[in-house]
């Protein structure tokens, strides 16, 4: 089974890019999108409905245009939620799942904090929220794949600027301990963590212990060519999954967005029905 998320700031903007005639060659089973950025009826035509895929949105209904999840599957799901039971966070189109038999596949947008107070300060609230839902999925039994941009760093190889970046959001020492706190690796920056193999995996580090590599870059200067950038984008999977990990990539080229799609492989896996 082959699982692509992509943050793609506006899912017009990528498609008038190239970006689902990239995919169309990709052979992924699945597609999990952040920022739609758009209403589902804006997104009824055919550039946006790939030939065997079914397709399910979630848009924002506080702010037209805004934020909005996607999921495209090979496989029609069993079941779609579109609501953890927070207006503020669900309103805003941040979360959807997918069902698929005993595997759940869900495409998260999490808040960034870095338009100022008011945003840091949902984001946090957002945090201490979410945490006991991760923490009841991940003791669940079912196998999860968590799809998404987090606006999270988890440590120095994941930020090509770590020093100059501890007190932008994003990278902040409380943002950091919440992630790698749900996460059983040694791959963090010191924060505690639960024992390898009883707490999230991280998918890339998983694969690529040390390697550095990039997801998000900045729009200003010459971020992206100068590779200056942040490691925002992630798939996190129960340790039920961790051992059919096989293969995973960012793409980096062509530009499709400021984000780049993050595609991971999983042997014996099966959502294509």
């Amino acid at each position: 089974m082959r699982i692509v998320s992509f943050n793609a700031n506006g899912l017009r903007s990528a498609a008038n890019k190239g970006f689902f005639d990239w995919f169309a060659g990709h052979d992924a089973d699945i597609l999990c999108v952040q920022e739609t950025k758009a209403q589902e009826h804006q997104l009824s035509g055919e550039a946006f409905r790939p030939p065997g895929y079914h397709v399910a949105f979630r848009d924002a209904t506080t702010k037209k245009g805004y934020s909005g999840v996607a999921i495209y599957s090979r496989r029609e799901p069993d079941e779609l939620r579109t609501a953890l039971g927070w207006a503020p966070f669900d309103d805003e189109g941040r979360y959807l799942e997918a069902r698929f038999g005993n595997l759940s596949v869900v495409s998260f947008y999490i808040p960034s904090g870095s338009s100022g107070e008011i945003r840091q300060g949902f984001k946090f609230e957002m945090m201490d929220w979410l945490r006991p839902i991760l923490d009841t999925w991940l003791a669940s039994g079912r196998d999860y794949v968590l799809c998404g941009d987090w606006n999270i760093v988890r440590a120095r190889n994941d930020i090509r600027n770590w020093s100059s970046n501890q007190k932008n959001s994003g990278c902040l020492p409380p943002e950091r301990a919440w992630l790698n706190g749900m996460i059983g690796d040694a791959c963090g920056d010191g924060s505690p963590q639960p024992q390898v193999g009883s707490g999230w995996v991280d998918t890339f580090r998983a694969l690529k212990p040390d390697a550095i590599e990039y997801t998000w870059w900045s729009n200003r200067g010459a971020a992206r060519a100068n590779d200056v950038g942040w490691r925002l984008d992630y798939q996190l999977c129960t340790p039920s999954l961790a051992e059919r990990l096989s293969g995973c990539s960012i793409l980096r080229e062509p530009r499709f967005s400021d984000h780049a799609p993050y595609t991971v492989d999983y042997r014996d896996v099966d959502a294509r029905g």
